[in-house]
């Protein structure tokens, strides 16, 4: 049976598979479907975001999100807070259409869709009916109190694009040639080597690297003996690589594990960016502050060789760095560990803060 309206509600904190199923089912059976995505001030991720979420996983032209802010408490057996909650549901509706609901504007919702048992009382308030989608959960045993209780658990259930919000990032950093590189492919390598989730484990290459190997060498096609300290540098330039590499990370963490490996970031870019142009970037630090970073590992230069490929800068340059990287981790109040010693030492003491990052677990607010 087609349905004119159909009408999906729900705290989507955060969307999973079982979500999304709900949605497809009532995308297939009505002319338009209303989804209102109802959140508490409360609640530690945005409605924003999850609407968001949800419009990307959703792109059908019949489905349309609206985020409901619904800040009364829950009692499904007060009549009164029934009302008061289909009213906020309705405003969102009416929102959406511009014009109301009925007349001219929305058709009247004549389904809704749940999961739910307050399914049923639901759709009598909307004087619709009530279609029951999978209510014992047999085909995505997921819900959201699980995946707020155990990300990692429920990590198959999520898209893309929660997996990237809630995936834990760890910020490898250091001056040049003190083996930030190396460390980062090793723990990823570590994490993936675990299995199950993990094997998904990624690591995200520095972008300036290769930003900077490019604009040296279509520099040396005119100038073969120039140098990397021999070029001219732009603030848009940095700010270019700090975009460029979150990006990146954004990717990488859309397809991967709980965890990912960053080696460097939007914070230690700005550092370059006062290294060669005087100051700190504002651009880059207004992108350090959006990141989603959890970690930062400071590779040490202490007993790393300091190995000129062409385009570093140089050991005096190295030393310099890498207190002045110490410093402002230290006046940001980062978190941050030094790792020093033999390449296994240093592995040995990332892999033993990163687990302890990921044994603090996740940390949702309860809902209404």
């Amino acid at each position: 049976m087609n349905y004119r309206h159909g009408l999906v509600i729900g705290k989507f904190y955060p969307p999973h598979a079982g979500h999304h199923h709900l949605i497809d089912t009532a995308a297939a059976a009505c002319d338009r479907v209303t989804v209102v995505v109802a959140a508490s001030t409360v609640e530690s991720i945005p409605l924003a975001l999850r609407a968001a979420w949800l419009r990307e996983r959703h792109p059908q032209p019949n489905v349309e999100v609206v985020p409901v802010m619904d800040d009364v408490e829950v009692d499904y057996d007060s009549d009164e807070i029934w009302a008061a909650h289909v009213a906020a549901f309705r405003t969102g509706l009416e929102a959406a259409s511009g014009q109301g609901v009925g007349a001219l504007g929305l058709p009247p919702v004549d389904v809704v869709f749940s999961s739910e048992a307050y399914g049923p009382e639901l759709a009598r308030r909307f004087a619709a009916a009530h279609v029951p989608v999978d209510p014992p959960r047999d085909r995505f045993p997921v819900s959201g109190t699980a995946v707020r209780r155990d990300p990692v658990g429920c990590w198959e259930w999520l898209t893309p694009a929660v997996r990237a919000y809630l995936a834990r990032r760890v910020v490898v950093l250091g001056a040049e040639s003190s083996g930030t590189t190396t460390l980062s492919r090793a723990l990823a390598a570590h994490y993936s080597a675990r299995g199950g989730v993990w094997a998904a484990t990624r690591w995200v290459p520095e972008y300036g690297r290769v930003y900077c190997e490019e604009k040296l060498a279509a520099a040396r096609r005119t100038d073969p003996g120039l140098w990397i300290g021999d070029l001219d540098w732009s603030p848009e330039e940095f700010t270019l690589i700090a975009e460029r590499h979150l990006a990146l990370e954004d990717a990488a963490a859309r397809s991967g594990s709980p965890l990912l490996i960053c080696d460097t970031d939007a914070f230690a870019t700005s550092l370059w960016h006062e290294r060669y142009l005087g100051t700190l970037s504002p651009d880059v630090e207004r992108l350090h502050a959006r990141a989603r970073h959890d970690l930062w590992i400071l590779t040490d230069t202490a007993g790393v060789p300091f190995e000129q490929d062409g385009w570093r800068d140089g050991e005096s340059i190295r030393e310099r760095m890498s207190a002045r990287f110490r410093e402002e981790l230290d006046r940001r109040a980062l978190p941050y560990v030094v790792v020093t010693g033999t390449h296994e030492d240093r592995l040995a003491t990332a892999v033993a803060a990163i687990d302890a990052l990921l044994g603090k677990g996740w940390t949702f607010t309860a809902p209404l």
